[in-house]
């Protein structure tokens, strides 16, 4: 299998965003992950076509407050080896490296917290492969794709401009996001991993592989994807325009796919597409955005073996 592998000289000009990653060999690619602080671990999946770096302003106040930040760049992003054939990509895969991650790492009494592409993927972790692993689930501008879903026209243009385009613009998305503009050189930070069409298969991929439809080939093996009854502590930020919702259903109704057990689930104003406000820092909340951290001590932890369900309600 072919793999680019970004030089690390592209990453040399980011000022903000300090932490030094780790390597790891996994299926004969070398994946990178930053992991800081000591506590109780938060694992922070980003999506597309982004990495790492979205949860540079995330990071910061969780480490204040006493977390360990554990942050992979997924295979085909930031720092990790990108396979270079788009159909390497698919559900499976991108799940089985961050399966093996937790595994790795050891990791229990973990906060999930995932964006875009790391909702399906760290939902799919945290309630069907690894769930007693985590205590808590944080889905931000995500959702859990069975097939029955309704995507949005904005996501289906989205996704044929990405298909379209075997150059894909990194910075298109990634300011169509975002509430506001971002600096020169942010949206440097945010294209240093793909420095052309060869390193940008997982940019092309992750769009082609969500499943619109119960049959699609990309959807996981059978039982996977059954949207779990949880009660752990959650919060949900809504996803705004670009499709469905992890706690709602294909027509907008309440479904128990995550589930708090204090009370319902905590639904945070819509800030763009991207954590913190947006791949630029600032919203037109401010950084408000980043109280919901403060959700992280006011729910405190559950069991250490929370009780998942794997049918529907």
């Amino acid at each position: 299998m072919e793999t680019i592998r970004t030089p690390d000289a592209r990453f040399d000009q980011i000022d903000d965003f300090p932490w030094e990653p780790n390597y790891r060999d996994w299926q004969g690619m070398r994946l990178a992950h930053i992991d800081e602080g000591e506590g109780p671990p938060v694992l922070l999946l980003h999506g597309e076509p982004t990495w790492g770096y979205l949860w540079r302003k995330v990071m910061g106040p969780l480490l204040d407050a006493g977390y360990r930040c554990i942050v992979p760049d997924l295979p085909g992003f930031g720092r990790s080896d990108k396979p270079a054939d788009d159909d390497w990509y698919d559900f499976d895969r991108l799940t089985d490296s961050v399966v093996s991650l937790v595994d790795e790492l050891g990791l229990e009494e973990t906060t999930l917290v995932c964006h875009d592409w790391g909702g399906p993927i760290g939902l799919r972790l945290a309630t069907v492969e690894r769930p007693d692993r985590f205590s808590r689930l944080v889905a931000m501008n995500t959702g859990i794709f069975t097939g029955y879903q309704r995507m949005t026209d904005n996501w289906l243009h989205f996704r044929d401009f990405i298909a379209s385009h075997r150059d894909v613009r990194v910075d298109m998305p990634i300011q169509g996001g975002s509430a506001r503009g971002l600096t020169p050189e942010v949206i440097a930070a945010y294209m240093a991993p793909f420095p052309d069409a060869d390193s940008k298969a997982g940019i092309r991929a992750f769009p082609q592989i969500v499943p619109i439809t119960p049959d699609a080939p990309a959807l996981p093996p059978a039982g996977h994807c059954q949207v779990p009854v949880d009660r752990r502590p959650t919060l949900i930020a809504p996803l705004g325009r670009f499709g469905p919702s992890p706690a709602t259903g294909s027509r907008g109704t309440r479904r128990t796919a995550v589930v708090p057990d204090r009370g319902t689930p905590h639904r945070d104003r819509e800030s763009g597409s991207f954590p913190s406000g947006g791949p630029g820092g600032r919203n037109r909340h401010g950084d408000r955005g980043l109280a919901r951290w403060q959700w992280l001590k006011n729910t405190g932890l559950p069991d250490r073996h929370p009780k998942v369900s794997r049918g529907r309600k």
